[in-house]
């Protein structure tokens, strides 16, 4: 399995049969995304005023299956699960609530968690439905997501093996309302780290025994 970072929520996860792209963004941010290859997309955000710019199937190629809510799903052997999120939010439009779709992945017999637009820590239901995780992406930039605090907190309830910070601020990027991942690092009580251009991972015994946080360079798909 081979993991690359586009930026924003957005990752490309490429399995030995098909890849996955989650949450193709809008060129809103200022930066493109480029035109990820894909067999299946998953969408998260459902709601709020930014919800659209987290829809952008359109900018992945490959005519990919999409994804978009919770349930069970199997698309090419990879196994989907989407647990809901409901957050109260006062500038959600629909009764004061954002809905998000955290997702959790079987891909090469290792299980990716991406927690797409998670708001808040996780409830004891949502814990037990997402099972163990493996791979989990995180975001830790605030604004409509949640910060280097809580995604702490949401990390120690799931215990990963290792942790992919994403949705925070980029250089030369429209993200300016969101922290750098420089904050989360520190919150951590982890040195500096150095962002790598992909993930590898060849099965579960090429995981850290212990949580190991990566950050990864985004790229154009």
């Amino acid at each position: 399995m081979e993991i690359s970072y586009l930026g924003h929520s957005c990752f490309r996860i490429r399995g030995r049969d098909t890849a996955i792209v989650t949450d193709p963004f809008s060129n809103k941010y200022g930066y493109p995304m480029g035109k990820p290859q894909a067999g299946i997309v998953t969408l998260s955000l459902r709601d709020g005023d930014d919800s659209a710019d987290h829809t952008n199937v359109d900018g992945v190629g490959g005519e990919p299956r999409v994804v978009d809510g919770p349930g069970e799903y199997e698309i090419s052997d990879i196994l989907i699960y989407g647990v809901r999120t409901a957050v109260r939010d006062e500038s959600a439009k629909e009764g004061g609530y954002r809905l998000n779709t955290v997702y959790v992945m079987d891909v090469d017999d290792i299980r990716v968690c991406h927690l797409g637009e998670l708001a808040d820590v996780l409830t004891a239901d949502q814990i037990e439905a997402i099972g163990n995780v493996n791979v989990l992406m995180v975001p830790v930039g605030g604004g409509p997501t949640i910060g280097a605090k809580r995604a702490v907190e949401v990390i120690s309830q799931l215990e990963p093996n290792l942790v992919i910070p994403m949705h925070y601020r980029i250089a030369g990027t429209r993200s300016e309302n969101l922290d750098p991942v420089d904050r989360f690092i520190n919150e951590m009580g982890a040195k500096s780290i150095e962002p790598v251009p992909k993930v590898t991972l060849n099965a579960k015994n090429s995981l850290p025994s212990d949580i190991q946080i990566t950050v990864m360079e985004s790229k154009r798909g």
